[in-house]
């Protein structure tokens, strides 16, 4: 039986990407795809350089086998594809670099800002620039996150981009897979879990950081289980002050209140102090006699049964 596909970081990074690509401004498509990320423009260096050549160099050679595949072709290897680093030239390479340059400030943001994103306007995503570099090695940027126009002439905006719908079904799918695990599912209002938690991937979804994590499946599962829990206690709580108000009008709790009170009266604690009433349990001795007399007359005599007092 063939394999049904569910979720996997690798498409999930790739709509996320696509995602922020909605909100960002670039030279040429082409400068859209970044070969790694940097913290700051200062870390640019031969080290980074050679990094960058070899994960482009990975990303074409993963490319070139499954364009492969996709034609037909058949008993392909990876190796068969690989593409040597040295082949690719320093100009071809994107570099993203994580910085505030092009955020404008915000000193009404925050009373007390800690951080540097504190001090600028607020963004749903990190932001970040896309740089290459030219035929005499100085870095020149080719795109801006959170940005429309020229990356001379343009201007800041934050409300112009939306998710992928791939990813927006991505999302759905967490949620729904989420709720028909065997601790959640059993909850009456499932429903409401699933949408408090859809209604919270759709704010926080892409200020996931590839730059410190390569695992998203397990940040927006994170996110989820919060969502859950979040609802499931303030079912509870509403709970709780439905059972006191149906008490002051002298009527019957829910079950769980009713239980929880027996539990606390002085009958049950005397109860659970005493534990359970002795069992009589036979002797091996009597049970070995009572078989023996079992195979040779083929009867049952119980009187041959000696018992012994035992605690469960």
């Amino acid at each position: 039986m063939k394999r049904v596909k569910y979720l996997n970081n690798r498409d999930l990074l790739k709509e996320i990407h696509k995602s922020k690509g909605t909100y960002s401004s670039y030279v040429s498509d082409k400068d859209a795809d970044y070969d790694i990320i940097l913290p700051t423009l200062s870390k640019l260096n031969a080290t980074t350089i050679a990094q960058a050549r070899k994960n482009k160099a990975k990303k074409m050679t993963v490319t070139a086998w499954e364009e492969a595949k996709a034609q037909g072709q058949k008993k392909i290897k990876l190796s068969d594809f690989t593409v040597s680093p040295r082949t690719i030239d320093k100009t071809d390479l994107v570099f993203r670099v994580m910085t505030f340059d092009h955020v404008p400030l915000d000193s009404t943001r925050k009373r007390n800002p800690k951080q540097t994103s504190d001090h600028h306007a607020k963004c749903n995503f990190p932001p970040f620039q896309h740089y290459r570099l030219d035929k005499k090695a100085k870095p020149k940027c080719v795109g801006k996150s959170h940005w429309i126009g020229g990356m001379s002439n343009g201007y800041f905006s934050v409300d112009h981009g939306t998710i992928t719908k791939d990813l927006a079904m991505m999302f759905m799918k967490l949620c729904e897979r989420y709720g028909t695990r065997s601790n959640w599912r059993g909850y009456t209002y499932n429903d409401e879990m699933r949408s408090q938690a859809l209604m919270q991937l759709s704010q926080i979804g892409l200020q996931f950081d590839e730059s410190k994590s390569e695992n998203p499946f397990a940040y927006y599962t994170a996110a989820i289980t919060n969502s859950f829990t979040r609802i499931l206690n303030i079912e509870k709580r509403n709970q709780n002050i439905r059972d006191d108000i149906l008490e002051d009008a002298g009527m019957n709790p829910s079950f769980t209140r009713q239980s929880a009170n027996e539990m606390g009266t002085t009958a049950y604690k005397q109860k659970e102090k005493q534990g359970n009433s002795p069992v009589r349990v036979a002797t091996k001795t009597s049970m070995a006699l009572f078989n023996r007399h079992f195979k040779k007359t083929g009867k049952r005599d119980f009187s041959l049964l000696k018992y012994k007092e035992s605690k469960k």
